[in-house]
């Protein structure tokens, strides 16, 4: 493959399995990308016609709504995911499904990230200054400030568009990965560029798509932690146990991918000319397929996460996503007029 320099998208393409237990850990991805796609279609897809169809559109369920798009986005695509991963990472799709679904598997969970951030800076806008969130948090805004997450999302994408294709090997297996074949004259100068681009975008992932909004997250949920203690509200406030369950869930499924996808780019040029730290390649499918499955847990969270659990049960699906999603009036804070509407931090209840 000297003359058409391409790197494998997840280091996987030359593994092999010599025992029982890199067997297992080829199969049990499979199975839980399997479970992923079915709940997640199934449960964002019920979020989506709640929230875009049942329910008058506010802040909190646009939030939610964009969010549920992504995850059922991002889960839709899981079954080609699948089919290349049983396949020993050759794709079968042809050159237009490579770039198509891996630029909306990079959007979608970028997007994911940036739309949590986002909900928890809305969260603690509307906790520690419930009257100008009264005054100025409204829906057209916040169709507007919706668009960030997605245009960063697909800004970070960027190298997909220009460098994923369909590349053969000697052998004539296709591999839908990064190829440099058009950046230089040179297999040396392709490595160069070819270093250069996935190291940048190793450690832009990792920052940008991982560490900022979790950063962000954290500090408005202390915020909003703080404010619920001196408040009172600790033990009853679903927001915050919604909110919880919902970052921890996240930080759980992600945050294991993101630390070996940093190794991995920390040590590329090892991994990529010496054929060092395989175990790195061995960790890729198991943990990223723990990341996806996170895609299908939100909307269990909103369900079932939350005052009266049993009775949410008893309750039809649809109807216990449309409460969890719905307002609620009680205000957040006492500094807001009692005689107004409700305020809009009343949202922060919302989930």
């Amino acid at each position: 493959m000297e003359g058409n320099f391409s790197i494998p998208l997840n280091g996987t393409e030359d593994m092999t399995y010599e025992s029982s237990g890199y067997g297992v850990l080829r199969i049990i991805p499979l199975v839980v990308l399997a479970i992923t796609f079915v709940l997640g279609v199934l449960g964002n897809g019920l979020v989506i016609w709640v929230a875009g169809f049942r329910m008058k559109h506010t802040v909190t369920t646009i939030c939610y709504l964009n969010l549920a798009l992504a995850d059922f986005s991002f889960t839709a695509t899981l079954p080609f995911l699948i089919v290349s991963m049983a396949m020993g990472e050759k794709w079968p799709f042809g050159w237009f499904l490579c770039k198509l679904i891996h630029i909306i598997v990079d959007i979608n969970l970028f997007g994911s990230v940036f739309l949590i951030a986002l909900i928890a800076l809305d969260r603690c806008i509307c906790v520690l200054h419930p009257v100008w969130a009264q005054n100025h948090r409204t829906v057209s805004l916040a169709r507007k400030v919706i668009l960030g997450p997605w245009i960063l999302a697909l800004v970070l994408t960027l190298p997909v568009f220009i460098f994923l294709t369909t590349v053969s090997d000697p052998n004539g297996n296709v591999y839908c990965t990064f190829s440099f074949a058009s950046w230089g004259d040179t297999i040396e100068e392709r490595l160069k560029v070819a270093m250069a681009m996935l190291t940048a975008r190793g450690i832009i992932r990792f920052i940008i798509g991982f560490s900022m909004p979790m950063s962000m997250v954290a500090i408005c949920y202390g915020l909003i932690g703080a404010k619920i203690h001196r408040k009172g509200m600790m033990n009853s406030s679903r927001p915050f146990r919604v909110l919880t369950a919902v970052v921890a869930s996240f930080f759980i499924c992600w945050f294991p991918f993101q630390l070996v996808a940093l190794l991995s780019t920390v040590w590329l040029k090892e991994m990529l000319l010496e054929h060092k730290y395989k175990i790195l390649n061995i960790l890729v499918n198991p943990l990223s397929s723990l990341a996806f499955f996170n895609s299908c847990l939100n909307p269990m969270l909103y369900v079932f996460v939350g005052r009266d659990f049993r009775e949410r049960l008893i309750h039809s699906l649809p109807a216990s996503l449309e409460r969890a999603l719905s307002e609620d009036p009680a205000p957040t804070s006492d500094t807001a007029p009692s005689s107004a509407a409700p305020p809009a931090g009343g949202e922060l209840i919302a989930m």
